[in-house]
């Protein structure tokens, strides 16, 4: 079947998810300045500015919606081209997950498809109360989030429930806590945490402690790293229960707080796209999570 002539969409969309104009034109097989005049056309068909022109460029909220809208087409339109052995028309089907869902449930999700071949997987990681905000701007087909909010045309389904413990190794734990986890005791020892968005420390300090101040922390963006990080004595930190489950019976490592956890719960919002890659993305999600998940 013959496509629509996208090529305004494609030049946005492109600018958009390489980070520049000139790594758009590469990918494209274009030059630099046709990336630009097709923006142009576009903006002045849509009569308003789409992409704010910053290192790296921006999509303004009216781009946003077109981004969104392209990338929708270009997925139901890869499942009505697609025949049977054709290998160059594969769809590319974006999602966001936190790093402790791709570490630990995710990879048994995908694997039916990635060993298909069929489609292309973009896996994304973000904190779980950030993953939506990829979803509300059409970067992904599909998030895992802890967030309840509805995105207009996405379908939200529970997935469980992620229980965090706080551990530490029994070195560190006699160290630093001699007596218990209390809020003079989290004000000196140090803490491992994800990134500047990480708040499950910050959450489980002030439940468990009262205190809301100030903590030492070190930052490591790898939930694998994360995990031998803790293991290796540099820091106390919140470990979902697939990650320590084993550590905890073998004495390895330490519950700070017997007896108390924080439980995050997950969601999956998807886009009301129904092809038969998304379907089955979606079942096998929904369906391992709810095997690993709470």
């Amino acid at each position: 079947m013959s496509r629509v002539d996208y090529r305004g969409l494609a030049a946005l969309d492109a600018v958009i998810d390489h980070g520049s104009f000139d790594k758009a034109a590469a990918a494209l097989s274009i030059t630099q300045s046709a990336v630009s005049q097709r923006i142009r056309m576009l903006e002045n068909s849509a009569g308003e500015l789409l992409i704010v022109r910053s290192q790296p460029p921006s999509p303004t909220e009216a781009g946003q919606r077109l981004i969104a809208h392209y990338r929708q087409v270009r997925l139901l339109e890869s499942a009505l081209d697609k025949r049977p052995g054709e290998l160059d028309v594969r769809p590319e089907i974006a999602i966001a997950v936190n790093a402790d869902s791709a570490a630990t449930w995710l990879q048994e999700a995908v694997t039916p498809l990635m060993h298909s071949g069929d489609c292309m997987l973009q896996i994304r990681l973000d904190d779980q109360d950030h993953t939506l905000s990829m979803l509300r701007e059409g970067r992904v087909f599909g998030c895992v989030t802890s967030e309840t909010a509805q995105v207009p045309g996405t379908t939200a389904t529970p997935l469980g429930i992620m229980r965090y413990f706080c551990v530490a190794t029994p070195e560190f734990a006699a160290r630093w806590f001699p007596d218990g986890m209390t809020a003079e005791n989290v004000q000196r020892a140090p803490v491992m945490t994800f990134d500047r968005k990480d708040m499950l420390q910050t959450r489980f300090i002030a439940q468990h402690t009262g205190y809301t101040g100030r903590y030492p922390h070190h930052a490591l963006s790898s939930s694998e790293g994360y995990v031998r990080f803790v293991e290796a004595g540099f820091g106390y930190g919140m470990l979902p229960l697939p990650q320590c489950q084993q550590q905890l019976q073998q004495g390895q490592l330490v519950d700070l707080a017997p007896g108390k956890w924080l439980d995050v719960p997950l969601i999956w919002h998807m886009w009301d796209i129904q092809t038969p890659f998304t379907r089955a993305l979606s079942d096998n999600l929904i369906t391992t999570a709810r095997k690993w998940l709470l």
